[in-house]
């Protein structure tokens, strides 16, 4: 095969002007053009009827009818024999119109090849146009059925003369169906056979002559070919690979334009955009001098886009709170690129996950000549409003209402109209409470790395169980912190998000009647520094990978926090946690595996230790009653499985271990308490979808043969 050296692919708007008198194939004219050209058929029937009474002048030929495609030919030629017809035949190729083929483009196809209509017309007794005789229809319909004896099929170049490429002899043989060699054919037969010799591909036009012989009568189609394929010019193809284009052409450059392979060709580059949503197609298709394809791509482009609020209730126009400017932004869809539903599709999907639109729709409508205006209609949810919930604490492990906690909040999702969301809220339990204010800018104003800052205060009271457990007399005891701090997270790549921050906590153990301590029960110290209350600045490291979002899907969390130790009372250390999560599908059933570990190095509250145990941890054991470590490595293994909707089945096998780090925590508190540092645990039980979330009611087993029912809202973390 020739190397594809000398095809030219011109992905631009620049016209290349058409040579004068070339043979075209420009898909708009032959979609416009009714082509004819006729000769006689039926003057051949009668010929054959009433050849015993004719004097013997000599081989006759008379050309029966022609069919061509828009390759510019010489015209239709009528044989000037001895005995002429008054009897005509046309064939017309009617291909789609405009309107049609843009339809058919859209859809991956190119309607370059159609097919042909055969109509009889006699010229010496010719109604009124538009009008036909009885009697002249029927005599049609006769001469269309009668059927002449056939000695000889050839296949000639237009001058009658024998083809020089044999291989092109034998396509338009192999296309004959009904003509062969002594055979009685008709009309309709001899013009079925004109239609498959253009549908081939390889010839521009196609006349069949009937040439009379002292043997017979000799069938003899004369056919002129396509040219040789030489290269390509592509017009208006912006977004369109080169080597897209190259690799569609590259096995035909050489050889005799093949139409069936051409609208191949055209209906994977219609393909290739229709895969991407994009709007677009090839809308012209013509040949140059010396083999030269010309493809002209239409693509259109987006022109204006701008933002409808519509009401809620009546769904008419409206004024919106929320700025345009803060819609706009979070569309990828921008001015001059080609319109893409798959991409318009996921900015409606990213307007929605800003929080304050309710509905959101595209809507294309044409602008100027190959362009597109886009208007995006939304609908706004009420800003802003209180709320009151409930939940439970995994800290809290005994008591009549166990881990109860209600909740109060105010929130509000569009503060100024530029998205940023205000949140205050206070949780109260049996022993816990947190009082917390977030401020969210989710995109600061100027940055093009959708930047997002929260500012964050809080203050919590949470159990001290699950390090420190019950105390000797069954008194417990509460870690008090009181937290300030500022976060700023963006995209780092697809599916990756990076967190940066700076923090500071004010943080003191105190026993059940609210009085601060520094020692627990065992005499062990509860602060880092001797102190009722350590003084830590954490800067603040996480990257987040995830997968399609759901919670099957992958998932891995790198989290690294640095003690900035400004004050010499300030504590210094490095804590660093990674978690990851993978999901399989087995049938109608998922697997799940999810791993996590962490160390923390240098001088750190005994509280900060990693707890091993409970419900989000170890199953089967109580919070925290494995171990408390410096380290540690908690594995787990689900199968869940549907049953009746909406609940589901699961079995699962946990593990965790503080790698033999419990002693060197401050004060040993998992010594002192005689937790193992290690154990397992396994189990079943069933999951409900809610409003809430998950719910997750579970029975396990652990390594000591104790029992412990597990009761969750929501995902493991």
């Amino acid at each position: 095969m020739h190397i594809n050296d000398d095809v030219r692919f011109i992905s631009s708007s620049i016209k290349i002007p058409r040579p004068p008198k070339t043979p075209t194939l420009c898909l708009e004219s032959i979609c416009s053009q009714i082509l004819r050209t006729g000769n006689s058929i039926a003057r051949l029937a009668d010929s054959i009827r009433s050849r015993s009474k004719l004097d013997k002048i000599g081989p006759t030929s008379t050309p029966l009818f022609s069919r061509k495609a828009k390759w510019t030919s010489p015209a239709p030629r009528v044989s000037q024999e001895r005995v002429k017809s008054s009897l005509f035949c046309s064939a017309s190729l009617s291909l789609s119109g405009s309107a049609a083929g843009d339809k058919r483009a859209l859809k991956g196809t190119s309607p370059i090849l159609c097919s042909a209509s055969l109509s009889l017309a006699d010229s010496s007794q010719s109604a009124p146009e538009g009008k036909e005789t009885p009697q002249k229809g029927h005599a049609s319909s006769r001469q269309n059925e009668e059927r002449v004896l056939i000695s000889e099929v050839l296949v000639r170049n237009k001058d009658g003369e024998e083809l020089e490429r044999k291989d092109l002899e034998m396509e338009a043989l192999q296309a004959l169906k009904a003509c062969r060699p002594n055979s009685a054919l008709t009309v309709r037969e001899v013009q079925e056979d004109v239609h498959r010799i253009i549908n081939s591909g390889y010839f521009c036009s196609c006349m069949p002559v009937a040439v009379d012989t002292r043997d017979g009568i000799r069938l003899v189609f004369q056919v002129e070919a396509n040219q040789e394929f030489q290269g390509l010019v592509c017009e208006g193809a912006n977004v369109l690979p080169a080597k897209f284009l190259e690799d569609s052409f590259r096995d035909g450059y050489g050889k005799v334009i093949n139409l069936r392979r051409l609208d191949e060709a055209i209906s994977s580059i219609n393909g290739w955009y229709m895969e991407r949503g994009l709007f677009a197609m090839v809308s012209a298709v013509e040949t140059l001098s010396g083999g030269i394809l010309r493809l002209q791509v239409s693509e259109a482009e987006v022109n204006n886009i701008s933002i409808r609020f519509l009401d809620r209730k009546t769904g008419e126009p409206t004024l919106g709170k929320t700025k345009p400017e803060t819609i706009l932004r979070q569309i990828t869809t921008k001015k001059g690129q080609v319109y893409s539903m798959i991409q318009g599709k996921r900015d409606v999907e990213t307007v929605l996950t800003m929080g304050i639109m309710e509905d959101v729709s595209i809507i294309p409508q044409p602008a100027d000549t190959g362009k597109v205006d886009l208007v995006m209609n939304v609908v706004e949810r009420p800003s802003g409003g209180f709320s009151a919930g409930g939940g439970i604490s995994s800290g809290i492990t005994s008591g009549p209402l166990s881990g109860l906690i209600g909740s109060f909040a105010y929130s509000h999702r569009n503060v100024f109209g530029r998205n940023q969301k205000l949140n205050i809220s206070l949780e109260r339990g049996q022993i816990d409470s947190i009082f917390r204010i977030n401020y969210t800018d989710p995109w600061i104003q100027g940055d093009d790395k959708r930047t997002s800052r929260t500012i964050m205060i809080q203050n919590s009271r949470t159990p001290g169980t699950v390090v420190h457990g019950n105390q000797p007399d069954n008194s417990s005891l509460t870690i008090g912190r009181v937290t300030a701090g500022i976060e700023f997270s963006r995209p780092v790549r697809p599916k990756w998000s990076g967190t940066a921050g700076l923090i500071f906590q004010h943080a003191g153990v105190r026993d059940d009647k609210g009085t601060p301590i520094i020692k627990d029960g065992y005499s062990s110290p509860l602060t880092a520094g001797g102190n009722t209350h350590d003084d830590t600045l954490l800067a603040k490291f996480e990257t987040v990978y995830t997968g399609s979002g759901d919670h099957g899907s992958s998932m891995l969390v790198f989290n690294m926090e640095q003690g900035l130790p400004l004050l010499p009372e300030w504590l210094s250390f490095n804590r660093t946690n990674v978690r990851a999560r993978t999901g399989v599908e087995i049938g109608p059933a998922r697997f799940l595996l999810s791993l996590s570990g962490g160390h923390v190095e240098g001088n750190f509250s005994p509280y900060e230790a990693f707890p091993i145990g409970g419900t989000n941890s170890v199953r089967g054991y109580e919070e925290g009653a494995v171990g408390s470590g410096r380290s540690y490595i908690v594995g787990s293994g689900e199968i869940s499985f549907p049953m009746l909707r909406p609940v589901e089945g699961v079995l699962f096998s946990d593990y965790g271990t503080d790698l033999g780090s419990g002693s060197s925590v401050p004060g040993d508190p998992a010594g002192a308490r005689l937790k193992p540092g290690s154990g397992y645990g396994y189990g079943f039980g069933i999951r409900v979808d809610s409003p809430l979330g998950p719910l997750r009611l579970e029975y396990a087993f652990n390594d000591k043969s104790e029992k412990r029912f597990h009761f969750g809202v929501g995902h493991r973390n």
